[in-house]
């Protein structure tokens, strides 16, 4: 009984000393521009030692005042949370064990399987989606990404959507109306298409056989090689703060190569206009050119190509007379050797859906390493509402993926 009490009392003592340690973490900024909701991590093997924690412990994160921050810990073992510094300041949070508190969801994704193997994701500001192997099967060129725009709600969006999209009872009853009633069946339509704006966004956004949103490619003599849909999808993270999927393609055929095989891993953060991905392609065997392109649909569109300061930019002017504009954008933290737009000829033109061109930032891509560069967009009718603004944006963007937060911890 004595051995039964001193053990409990000892396990007692333990988890008091863990809820009482502390670990500190410091975000720095280097940059002369305040850092607002930018998602930072820690290791939370790091964490778990420096606070003793147990297996089945929780962990809170603290701001300067006391107050609990959403956190979220990933697939490959980190602690995300949003911080805000100052320019060229400093910011200090504190972790400890403890219950934390609930908070919203603001990066989710799925896989529709009911949507023709579509992978689509969003975060508080922005939505897309990537297409699988059923689309292809169609033989349907879907190559690049896709996107929904997303105004007037912070709340996960894409599933309703779907859900209306894919209604299997209503789309009977829209192919029944079809053959006896033409008004009603396209009002049902109009209710259920996720092509429509219903009050909080829509896919009013042509991608076909381009490099759509945002997709990076290998060059061969200045010729994409375009990938198409994916082949198989993995979701490592659904929220609340962070969403990644791994998408593996089909070799492509790279110089008479027919064993290269892209892997793409896709991270989209709350708060953040922008994706984060990662590309590499196992058995290629030399260095080759890599784009990271936006398809044109126009061929005098507002471009803007900033080789030196690793962005691109271009105002889509969206399907239909009043939808609004997309404002484009793509970024990358290492050396970008030419920005540029590139316009089809008339041949090919025909061959993409009358897509325009692409605009593109080119780089050096070696076997064996990691593509890393920042997609997305921002739409007229949500946050940012003018051209300038999102140049400004992405400009500032690529600053701060050039310039990361430091953080370092201690006890």
């Amino acid at each position: 009984m004595k051995k039964l009490l001193l053990l409990c009392m000892t396990a007692m003592f333990c988890f008091a000393c863990s809820e009482s340690k502390t670990v500190t973490v410091t975000v720095t900024n280097p940059l002369a521009m305040e850092r607002s909701n930018e998602i930072v991590e820690v290791s939370m093997a790091e964490i778990s030692n420096q606070l003793n924690l147990a297996d089945t412990a929780q962990i809170v994160v603290l701001n300067a005042d006391g107050r609990q921050v959403p956190y979220q810990i990933t697939y490959d073992e980190k602690v995300i949370f949003p911080v805000t510094v100052a320019a060229n300041g400093n910011v200090v949070y504190t972790i400890k064990a403890g219950i934390p508190e609930t908070f919203d969801v603001k990066a989710c994704g799925k896989y529709y399987p009911n949507r023709l193997d579509d992978v689509a994701w969003e975060n508080d500001l922005v939505a897309f989606r990537a297409y699988g192997p059923a689309l292809q099967a169609k033989g349907e060129r879907g190559y690049g990404y896709d996107l929904f725009t997303k105004r007037d709600t912070t709340e996960p969006m894409l599933e309703a959507m779907y859900a209306k999209e894919t209604d299997k009872a209503r789309r009977a009853e829209l192919n029944e109306l079809k053959k006896t009633d033409p008004k009603t069946a396209g009002k049902l339509l109009r209710e259920m298409s996720y092509h429509i704006d219903h009050g909080h966004g829509m896919d009013c956004y042509a991608v076909g056989p381009t490099l759509g949103a945002g997709v990076a490619a290998l060059m061969v003599n200045d010729t994409i090689v375009y990938p198409w849909c994916y082949k198989d999808q993995e979701i490592l993270d659904n929220g609340p703060l962070r969403f990644t999927a791994k998408l593996v393609f089909n070799p492509l055929n790279v110089k008479g190569d027919t064993t290269v095989v892209e892997t793409r891993l896709i991270t989209l953060d709350a708060g953040s206009h922008l994706n984060k991905t990662a590309v590499s392609y196992s058995n290629l065997k030399e260095a080759l050119p890599i784009a990271a392109g936006i398809v044109l649909h126009e061929p005098d569109g507002a471009v803007v190509t900033n080789a030196a300061d690793g962005y691109i930019t271009y105002v889509d002017p969206t399907n239909g007379p009043n939808n609004g504009k997309i404002f484009m954008g793509a970024a990358v933290p290492t050396v970008v050797k030419e920005a540029k737009a590139v316009l089809f000829s008339e041949q090919e033109k025909k061959q993409r859906n009358n897509a325009d061109g692409h605009v593109l930032a080119i780089s050096d891509y070696e076997p064996g390493s990691d593509y890393v560069y920042y997609w997305g967009f921002a739409w007229n009718k949500a946050d940012i509402k003018t051209p300038e603004a999102w140049n400004q944006y992405m400009a500032d963007f690529a600053q701060k993926v050039r310039n990361p937060l430091t953080v370092s911890i201690s006890k």
